[in-house]
């Protein structure tokens, strides 16, 4: 499967009339955007985690996801892995955002991981093309677009001098900053102590996180199922060819004049969003 390469609209639409970043341009992406669509907490902290940050990164990652929300972070080692992990055992929903292209896959170790987000239904974005290497500060680039896709930020562990604060700077003044508490005299915490006395929220858990968001847990819910108004004019299309009963494929191709690739993009999205079902013998029906 290649990259597909998405234009600023798409994510501008994704994320409402919510302000993006100004580095948000055509990201390339692999797997479902529709997550996007719900509340968005990234996830970020060192990769040189400890068992302390690694057990709540996961635990508050599964538990928000559990609650409705889409789980950002940058699939890097440490504390960004476990909160992809946390997510996908609470069968819920996380993107990775990526400081190369796909084919230079950086770090070779979650390729895996990567796979089984895709496969869940979340994605994998890079502003990159799909062969460029990963570069020092392509990965600056990537902490802005994290922050530019999320409605909160949750820094787990972070050293002084990291990525993760990159990320929280992108954030700050725009959406909820949290940081979990660590031990005063470990280095991991530092930046996360850091960011509390300078006025970030003290999160304990994921309750922490939903109240700063100002929903609970249904309303994270109820966020999952957007109203047809919100959908794109091919969603509402692909609605349409349907109203008399099971389509296959290629008669949606017909019915719509899209494209194979994006039809394919598009039902998948209202696959996970409710709207319609997949069958036996590559067809969809409205539910």
């Amino acid at each position: 499967m290649s990259p597909q390469r998405l234009p600023r609209e798409h994510f501008v639409q994704r994320r409402g009339s919510r302000d993006l970043a100004a580095n948000v341009t055509d990201l390339w992406a692999l797997g479902s955007t529709a997550t996007l669509a719900l509340p968005c907490v990234a996830v970020v902290g060192t990769r040189a985690a400890s068992a302390y940050g690694r057990r709540h990164a996961r635990q508050i990652s599964a538990e928000l996801a559990a609650s409705g929300c889409c789980i950002l972070s940058g699939l890097a080692l440490g504390i960004d892995t476990e909160a992809h992990e946390g997510a996908l055992e609470a069968g819920g929903a996380t993107i990775g955002i990526l400081g190369g292209g796909h084919n230079a896959f950086f770090p070779r170790q979650n390729r895996p991981l990567a796979a089984r987000m895709i496969a869940a239904g979340g994605a994998v974005l890079s502003p990159f093309a799909p062969d460029c290497p990963p570069r020092p500060g392509q990965f600056l680039q990537r902490n802005g677009i994290v922050a530019a896709l999320a409605d909160a930020v949750l820094v787990i562990e972070a050293p002084l001098r990291s990525g993760s604060l990159n990320t929280a700077g992108w954030a700050a003044d725009r959406i909820p900053v949290l940081a979990l508490p660590g031990d005063a005299d470990r280095r991991q915490s530092e930046g996360s102590h850091a960011l509390i006395r300078d006025g970030a929220t003290l999160a304990r858990n994921a309750g922490d996180v939903l109240e700063a968001l100002g929903i609970a847990a249904s309303d994270a819910r109820r966020a999952a199922s957007p109203s047809q108004a919100a959908l794109s004019d091919l969603a509402r299309s692909v609605l349409h060819a349907l109203r008399d009963g099971e389509t296959g494929f290629d008669a949606l191709v017909s019915a719509t004049r899209a494209q194979p690739h994006e039809l394919l993009a598009t039902l998948c999205e209202l696959e996970l969003s409710g709207f319609v079902a997949a069958i036996p013998g590559h067809a969809w029906v409205r539910v």
